[in-house]
Parts: structure tokens; C-alpha cells; sequence
């Protein structure tokens, strides 16, 4: 199987809503409207990519930055995929494009029942920060 990966582009959309509607641990807002995306990447260019197979997208990792810390968001594998190492190759990738510009530590958010998902940062060295609370508010609705 050859796995071959790409810097994400708003043409990818269709197929990467598709690929995040297959899973309950990515939590979907209007966040991840289209245009909202295309901000994104716009804003964080080279950063975000998606994984094929044989004209098949089946991984996707965004990623970015605030000038100081990296962020990982919805990355996802279709399930049919998993434990192939794509996952760990689009986070490499992210990786050294934070690392290109200078970035020295990236964060991302995991639902707290999302048990695979920490297993699966924890084995690629991932440290889940138990001193740390989130907050959030909504600025428009």
C-alpha cells in the first residue's frame, strides 16, 4: 500500500468534512465551515496535510500556529486505515513545519473519553497535562 500525503488546499474540503463526520472524538462546529477552513489555511500555510491511497483520501491533520505554540487540530484516519502509521506521518509532517518557522512546542485538544485518541498521542510521546483547565467562550453564536 502506498501511502502518499499532501499539503492540504480548500479543494480537499468535501472529502475532509466527509472524513471527520466518520468520528465521534472530532468535535464539528461551525468552526469548520468551509470558509472558516480556508481562513485557516490560508493563515497557516504548508502546515495542514491530507493522506492517500489509491485516489482515496484517508487522513488529514490541520495544523498551525499563534507565533508562539503549534496546534494539531481534528486529526483523523478513516478507520478502515488505522495502525498503518499514517497518522504518526501526517503528525510528522505538521511537526517539521512547525519546526521550520521556528515553533518549539505544539499543543492539541483530545476529548477527556476519547481513550484511543490519548493512547494514541501518548505513543508518539504526547504528555497529557493534568495541571491545565480549558476555558471557553463564545464571542459570537
Amino acid at each position: 500500500m502506498t501511502v502518499n500525503i499532501h499539503e492540504m488546499s480548500i479543494a480537499d474540503y468535501p472529502e475532509v468534512y466527509q472524513l471527520w463526520e466518520m468520528s465521534e472524538e472530532i468535535g464539528l462546529s461551525k468552526a469548520d465551515s468551509q470558509h472558516n477552513i480556508q481562513k485557516f489555511l490560508e493563515r497557516n500555510p504548508g502546515m495542514s496535510y491530507t493522506a492517500w491511497v489509491e485516489g482515496k483520501m484517508v487522513g488529514v491533520a490541520l495544523c498551525g500556529h499563534d507565533g508562539r505554540r503549534g496546534y494539531i487540530h481534528h486529526l483523523m484516519v478513516h478507520p478502515d486505515y488505522r495502525r498503518k502509521g499514517i497518522g504518526q506521518s501526517l503528525v510528522s509532517r505538521c511537526m517539521f513545519a512547525l519546526t521550520r518557522i521556528g515553533i518549539q512546542k505544539c499543543h492539541l485538544f483530545v476529548f477527556e473519553d476519547n481513550f484511543d485518541g490519548i493512547k494514541f498521542w501518548e505513543s508518539l510521546g504526547w504528555t497529557k497535562r493534568v495541571e491545565l483547565t480549558m476555558m471557553s467562550q463564545f464571542i459570537i453564536e
